[in-house]
């Protein structure tokens, strides 16, 4: 497998890192023919999101926590609508494109096609042996893609080394088996073992349906056993079921005489009774008609009452509403009020601001002056000391003076007390030559004695005046603290007699205000309370008309309440002076005793129904019992021989599984396994470290068991290890060594080639030797396993340097070159 283009769009490491929405990478042109292609750029800027992208496989490698691509989703690592991954790969001489679509707007979705080039140069769908062809849907892609390039978890455990991987030494049992049988190519075998294990599974599930069906039988049997005891006597009882029916027929034509009998008596009181009902509908006539008068009127009386209510509430209303305005007005007077007891102070203000403002202004310039006194008195006390430093100055240097006009003087001096003096030895003797040279030099110090007494001389004068200056001035700073005072004192009045002709305004707007109001007031009137005299006159009118209309309806009530009373009492006359109607409690009696007299017939038939039945029944039972002793026989031989294909099976499934012919082979490609990796450690590491594969494992009884262990030895120490308690930067030259060991056996030994290889920061953990090691086996890998180009990510300097060409990622931000640039060769 070997990526030719890829076009990322919408991913979110292609944005962060390069702040590009799209990224399109000619990898056939970039690369050019080299080994070693390195993949650079800072941290963050994308690097794992394209080397993850790079094979056809669906998912992040470098995202997920196992080795191979499971339980990865795209949906949080892409951010636009519709996002794309396109790849165009070649394998085995063919030309191949997978399209990966993750869409985000509303329901989320991801569709995948894989196509290849076809001979007219199209491209055509990928369609399988069996027929399974891409449609778009994931399952359909992952399968195609498996058939071309192998397992996911067998590509990414040899071929790529994604970043953070899981390293093999953590593999359990299972698992490794899983992947070795992958790697060694034991399809067929692992395919023979789960057709095994499925012909065991349906043997099971048929064995399972045996025996289930056997108990069943056995229940049958129970249940007819039970059914037959229970069905004894079944004769007996058809004979009394016989005299039953006969009794009950007699009975039944005795209740059908006296029915007859009672229903023409029945029919001869139905004229007295038309007459008793003709009475009694009038009579309900007469009632159901005073009723809806009565109604009607008290529809009459609700309607007026709901009237006089409205008319309450209209009043309530007003009155409410008059209040609430007397009482907003006399708010509003009150604050009016409050406002204008202001007004003398305001006109207080106005009068006093101008001489306020006046002496603020005095009393501002007055500060500044005194605050120029004070500059004045810190430049006067700055003169004082410069004054005393230079004149200390001064009398240093004079004491120097004096002191050097001394030492001439006393030099001078030794010029007769030399024993030499006068005689020959005077011009040799060094005494008497320094004694001359100082009288040289006497005039000199003198002269700068005298020079420094008048600089000195000056300095007072200068140091005097200046003192005089400041003991003028020394009362400045109060001056200027209680110029400063006043000051504010001026600057707070004037504050505040600004703020109160501010309110001059407000004033006259309350003056006029409260007059308004007390027109309002004055147009409402008097206050007066909640009785009749809060009413006015058309409200005391309809009040009136109110209670005339109640009273009206109060007659009306009463006269119809007469006049349907003697109706009713007219009738009920009527109906008292009839004879008695007709008993019809003496039909419904006979009716039932019909009904009784039927049912009881149709219970003996029924009983003897049951009955025969029983005796037909029984004789079934001792039918089905044979029938049901020769299907359990012929039940129990059949499960018998299922019971010996099973113990066949499932022996057969075992030695096909990984347990068993594919445990054999991993042991058998165990030392191949190692002699590949050992070769790659001696070829770039030197001879210190080898390994061998362990695929039994001692238990703490010292009994041996299956399992997986990469042990290695080391020459140096002569110690021998598990993988997993080694450094870390050992462990990564052995698991690299080991996984490039299995990528070399998988192309020379299954025939599955895959041309490139891919590696991610693998490097982290090596010191810089071991790095140019890791280098070395990388060229070698490509060497011995015939493997075109390699594509891998590094962060040293030194590693990326040894790449036959770079990919630069930070020449592809959304400011920077083109991707056409941003390859460098070594």
């Amino acid at each position: 497998m070997q990526p030719l283009r890829l076009t990322l769009k919408g991913f979110r490491g292609i944005r962060d890192g390069l702040g590009r929405d799209e990224i399109t990478l000619d990898l056939e042109r970039l690369a050019d023919g080299a080994n070693l292609i390195a993949i650079v750029g800072a941290n963050g800027s994308g690097k794992s999101t394209i080397m993850d992208c790079l094979t056809p496989f669906m998912g992040l490698p470098s995202r997920v926590a196992l080795a191979g691509a499971g339980g990865f989703s795209y949906y949080d690592h892409v951010y636009l609508p519709e996002s794309v991954k396109d790849l165009t790969w070649a394998h085995e001489g063919r030309c191949y494109r997978s399209q990966i679509v993750i869409r985000l707007n509303g329901r989320r979705r991801t569709e995948a096609f894989l196509h290849t080039l076809d001979d007219a140069g199209c491209w055509r769908p990928v369609q399988l042996d069996d027929g399974m062809q891409s449609d778009g849907r994931v399952e359909t892609y992952t399968r195609c893609v498996e058939s071309l390039c192998g397992s996911a978890e067998t590509f990414f455990t040899s071929v790529f080394a994604a970043q953070g991987k899981r390293q093999l030494s953590t593999y359990r049992n299972a698992e490794i088996k899983t992947l070795l049988a992958d790697l060694l190519g034991q399809e067929e075998i692992q395919e023979l073992g789960q057709k095994a294990a499925e012909i065991v599974r349906l043997l099971k599930a048929g064995l399972a349906t045996q025996r289930q069906e056997l108990a069943g039988l056995d229940a049958e049997d129970q249940r007819l056993d039970a059914v037959r005891r229970k069905l004894d006597g079944a004769d007996d009882r058809v004979s009394a079921a016989e005299r039953a029916k006969t009794a009950a027929q007699a009975a039944l034509e005795a209740a059908q005489a006296r029915h007859a009998r009672v229903v023409v008596e029945r029919e001869q009181s139905q004229a007295t009774d038309a007459r008793r009902a003709q009475l009694v509908a009038e009579r309900q006539a007469a009632l159901a008609s005073a009723t809806q008068a009565l109604r009607a009127l008290d529809a009459q009386e609700q309607a007026e009452q709901q009237r006089l209510e409205r008319l309450d509430q209209r009043v309530a209303s007003r009155l409410q509403q008059e209040r609430q305005r007397r009482r907003a007005l006399g708010q509003s007077r009150q604050r009016c009020l409050v406002v204008l007891a202001e007004a003398g102070a305001v006109r207080h203000a106005e009068r006093r601001l101008p001489l306020a403002q006046r002496v603020q202004t005095q009393r501002s310039a007055r500060t500044q002056a005194c605050r120029e006194q004070v500059h004045q008195l810190t430049q006067c006390q700055g003169a004082v000391r410069l004054a005393e430093q230079r004149v200390a100055g001064i009398e240093r240097d004079a004491g120097r003076a004096v002191l050097k006009a001394e030492e001439l003087a006393r030099r001078f001096g030794l010029t007769g007390e030399v024993p030499c003096a006068g005689t020959d030895l005077q011009g040799r003797c060094k005494l008497l030559g320094d004694a001359r040279e100082a009288q040289a030099l006497i005039p000199n110090a003198q002269a700068q004695v005298a020079r420094l007494a008048g600089e000195k001389s000056e300095a007072k004068r200068e140091l005097t005046d200046a003192r005089q200056r400041y003991e003028a001035l020394a009362g400045a700073p109060q001056a200027l603290a209680q110029a400063e005072f006043h000051e504010t004192v001026a600057r707070e009045r004037v504050n505040r007699l600004s703020v109160m002709c501010s309110k001059a305004q407000a004033c006259a707007q309350a003056q006029a205000t409260l007059v308004e109001v007390e027109r309002e007031l004055q147009a409402l009137g008097p206050e007066v309370g909640d009785g009749a005299a809060a009413e006015t006159a058309d409200e005391r009118a309809e009040r009136q008309q109110i209670a005339a209309a109640r009273a009206a309806i109060g007659q009306q009530r009463d006269l119809q309440t007469t006049h349907s009373g003697a109706a009713l009492a007219r009738l009920d006359q009527a109906l008292g002076s009839l004879p008695p109607a007709f008993d019809e409690q003496q039909v419904a009696q006979a009716a039932r005793a019909l009904g009784a007299a039927r049912e009881a017939l149709a219970a003996a038939e029924q009983s003897m129904l049951t009955a025969v039945r029983e005796a037909q029944t029984l004789d079934e039972v001792a039918k089905q019992e044979g029938v049901l002793d020769e299907r359990r026989e012929r039940l129990r031989a059949h499960c018998a021989r299922v019971e010996d294909e099973l113990g066949n099976w499932s022996l057969f499934a075992r030695c096909m599984s990984n347990d068993g012919l594919i445990a054999l082979a991993i042991d058998d490609a165990g030392p191949a396994l190692s002699a590949l990796g050992n070769d790659l450690l001696l070829a770039c590491y030197g001879p210190r470290f080898t390994v061998s594969i362990h695929t039994l494992l001692e238990t703490s009884k010292g009994e041996q068991k299956e399992g997986f262990d990469i042990v290695v030895h080391d020459g140096d120490t002569g110690d021998s290890k598990s993988v997993s308690m080694m450094s870390g930067g050992e462990r990564t030259l052995v698991e690299l060594c080991l996984t490039r060991a299995i990528a070399l056996y998988l192309a020379r030994n299954t025939g599955r080639r895959y041309t490139t290889l891919f590696t991610d920061e693998a490097d982290g953990a090596l010191d810089p030797q071991r790095k140019r090691m890791f280098m070395a086996m990388k060229r070698e890998v490509l060497r011995l396993g015939g493997y075109e180009r390699e594509f891998f990510i590094s962060q040293t300097p030194e590693l990326t340097a040894m790449a036959d060409a770079v990919i630069d990622i930070d020449a592809l931000r959304a400011d920077g070159c083109d991707a056409d640039r941003c390859v460098s060769l070594a």
